[in-house]
């Protein structure tokens, strides 16, 4: 008999393996229910909050109402009604935040950018960067927690517009079972399961595990395929001096989908007048898929061992000690449907070839103590710790292309029709890969400490400083010619805010803080790193950011809904800039805006998470007569908006819709020929519908049933290659079966 959770290409073996474990793991509670089936009272699940009020890192010195900062954080309850499966989903909640894409030497992955600036190295799990490029899963997250603004003073290196922090499931002193087994369109299969249990006194494991098929919906041809395992154990539950071990493994193995070609080249949009805006194409049909089933292929695999010791000394002092190595391994082949070649115009889309196999490695360790103290009358919630990090990445990329190839006239294995894409075409071309990795290096040791000082019942101080002393190193071959490059840089930052509470529940604060974002500091998986192979890198000196943000914040209704609000610059200086072949420091660039948050319960039973980002951002200097002057960011809309509600008209019943916008965003920018005016390539804005129906069958079960894009909207998700966007999913609808014992 055939195992419907398995696929000619890609058998899904870990679906049948967390199935078993969910409905294995429940049977002494139903055999416990059944003999007590006469006493049983079956009640409604009490509405579980979207709000959180504190973050979990111990850097955060007071609650979210009382810190001088944007910060939103998606729980795990936001996750689960969303239906979210990954971190781009789960970031779309989050207003203000764009995603990159993949081109060249710049990996394919989560790219996310808050306020204008990439932070794809700036995400963390658990406090500890996560540096390596790849796609996240949310199987073992309790949360999402966005940090906005300059904060290299939380996050160490880069951070310009804020950074991302995963908080990873933990164990605790209670048994429980949660399974999820889920069926929708686009042959969507997937199922979770996350276990619990108490093993003994002071002792708990919990193990999450998770496997995924899906193809794209809305694309012809690519299909998402992962699967994961999360154990950990916790010795000294409840207990002064606690232990626990953790080891997350992920793996995927994916048709990618390169996107779609934008319409002109920049060449050929250097012919267009002035004020003309170039939009991707898709060839009338966005099912179109330009790739190669042949040659195309993503794989990925991450494992992160993590050990911590945690001592309390006293309600009062706490001390933290984490140690983690980690291990990502990716490999990939993926048709990037180029329009250098000025093809897309003519009906023909270009076949390049993107290929990659990084391997990165690193070692993290992070001390920390936190607590309380006084000093006079002045009460002090204290955090500092020292961080100590060792990263490597062996990286080996090229592009798969043709030196004979000219602009396609006819349909081949390079070149596609626009309108009409065969992806079964047989594929015979050989390439090399290149012999030496390109190998990077990066050494740092970092200081902290953070303080929120309450002077009395209305005025608070936070502040906090970090220094980082920085190593990095970039070893090589270019054009046959053997590179090694070095260079190390101090880091000073702080984060400065001022709070007046005039009331428990509320806050006006203002604060300002920076970041410094150096020369390699993405380990090569970024593409601010991109020909860094020289002793150019000796010249980068790091690149600045300052945040000054002024806000109010407040918890109102018994403190069940949080309201904030918040107008914010970032000024960015000494930002690298290239011209005629020379690299140098000295841009500047700067956005400002408006930040307003919403997230909580309204009413008994209505719920809304969401908010809305204006940023009117501005390349003030990028080097002299360049054409990106006076231009917005790439890829920064200036208005975006999300709002996820829920309802509950009665106890076993909710309903969620979901309203997700932007304005259009830049990829780049072209000097017409014709007249010297500006033409404009990029994407339009959007507005995107979700919702949810979730029924409680009875205390176990919960059947819920999400459907995504329920218009269908064809929208772009990135736009940072100046050559093609990559297209959103289509419309989807997915059933879930949620237990609990």
């Amino acid at each position: 008999m055939t195992n419907p959770f398995e696929t000619p290409s890609t058998p899904l073996k870990p679906l049948a393996l967390a199935a078993a474990l969910c409905l294995a793991g429940t049977l002494p509670a139903h055999a416990q229910q059944t003999s007590t089936l006469g006493t049983v009272t079956v009640t409604s699940t009490p509405q579980v909050p979207v709000k959180t009020d504190e973050a979990s890192s111990a850097k955060f010195t007071a609650p979210l109402v009382d810190t001088p900062k944007t910060v939103q954080i998606i729980n795990e309850e936001l996750i689960r009604q969303t239906g979210a499966t990954s971190l781009q989903d789960a970031l779309r909640s989050a207003p203000g935040i764009t995603f990159g894409n993949g081109e060249g030497g710049n990996p394919s992955g989560d790219q996310p950018f808050i306020r204008g600036m990439d932070a794809q190295s700036s995400t963390f799990v658990d406090g500890m960067r996560d540096i390596a490029a790849g796609t996240r899963e949310i199987f073992n997250l309790e949360a999402v927690e966005v940090i906005k603004g300059a904060d290299s003073a939380f996050a160490g290196r880069g951070g310009a517009g804020g950074s991302i922090n995963l908080v990873t499931k933990k164990a605790r002193n209670e048994n429980f079972v949660y399974g999820d087994l889920g069926l929708g369109t686009d042959s969507y299969r997937r199922a979770t399961v996350d276990v619990n249990r108490v093993l003994g006194e002071g002792v708990g494991f919990r193990l999450n595990a998770m496997a995924h098929h899906a193809d794209v919906p809305g694309r012809n041809g690519p299909k998402v395929d992962r699967w994961g395992f999360a154990p950990t154990a916790t010795f000294g539950l409840g207990k002064p001096t606690q232990l626990s071990v953790s080891w997350q493994h992920l793996q995927t193995d994916n048709v990618p989908d390169g996107g779609v070609p934008y319409l002109y080249s920049n060449a050929a949009a250097a012919r267009l007048p002035g004020g003309t805006r170039v939009s991707p194409t898709y060839g009338g049909n966005r099912e179109n898929w330009y790739g190669v089933f042949a040659r195309d292929h993503e794989q990925e695999k991450s494992d992160l061992l993590t050990a911590t010791v945690e001592h309390k000394f006293s309600d009062a002092l706490k001390f933290r000690n984490s140690l983690r190595f980690s291990k990502s391994e990716q490999d990939y082949v993926w048709t990037q449907p180029d329009d250098s070649k000025g093809n897309a115009i003519n009906g023909f889309v270009w076949r390049r070839g993107n290929f990659r196999q990084s391997d990165v490695k690193t070692l993290q360790n992070l001390s920390e103590l936190s607590g309380t103290a006084k000093t006079g009358s002045i009460e002090h919630r204290f955090s500092v710790g020292l961080e100590l990090a060792k990263e490597r990445s062996d990286v080996r990329s090229a592009a798969i292309q043709d030196a004979s190839t000219t602009p396609c006239t006819a349909v081949s294995m390079w070149c596609a029709s626009l309108t009409n894409p065969d992806g079964s075409v047989p594929w015979n071309y050989a390439f090399t890969v290149p012999a030496v990795p390109t190998i990077n290096k990066i050494d740092t040791i970092a200081l902290y400490a953070f303080d929120t000082l309450k002077l009395n019942e209305q005025w608070l101080i936070n502040a906090g400083i970090r220094i980082d002393r920085y190593d990095v190193q970039t070893q090589g071959v270019s054009s046959s010619v053997p590179f090694d490059v070095s260079r190390d840089d101090t880091l000073f930052n702080y984060q400065f805010g001022v709070l007046y509470k005039p009331a428990a529940n509320g806050s006006v604060y203002a604060s300002i803080g920076t970041s410094s974002r150096p020369g390699g500091a993405t380990l090569g998986n970024g593409s601010e790193d991109l020909g860094i192979t020289t002793d150019v890198l000796a010249a980068l000196s790091p690149e600045r950011t300052r945040a000054i943000e002024l806000g109010t914040k407040w918890d109102v209704f018994d403190k069940r809904l949080g309201l904030t609000a918040a107008v914010f610059r970032n000024e960015v200086t000494n930002v690298r800039i290239t011209e005629n072949g020379i690299t140098y420091m000295g841009g500047n660039k700067q956005v400002d805006g408006i930040e307003l948050g919403i997230a909580g319960r309204i009413l008994p039973g209505l719920s809304m998470f969401g908010g809305y980002t204006y940023m009117d951002s501005e390349q003030k200097s990028m080097g002299a007569g360049a054409v990106a002057n006076g231009q917005m960011f790439p890829n920064t809309p200036k208005h975006s908006f999300s709002l996820w509600t829920t309802y509950q008209p009665i106890a076993k019943l909710t309903m969620g819709v979901g309203i997700y916008a932007q304005s259009r965003v830049n990829q780049g920018y072209t000097r017409s020929a014709v007249d010297g005016g500006i033409v404009t390539k990029g994407a339009n804005g959007y507005t995107r519908f979700d919702a949810m129906m979730a029924y409680q069958v009875n205390r176990n079960l919960t059947f819920q049933l999400n459907g995504y894009n329920l218009g269908d909207k064809v929208y772009y998700s990135g736009v940072r290659s100046p050559h093609y966007a990559t297209i959103a999913s289509g419309r989807a609808v997915v059933a879930s079966l949620k237990l609990m014992y």
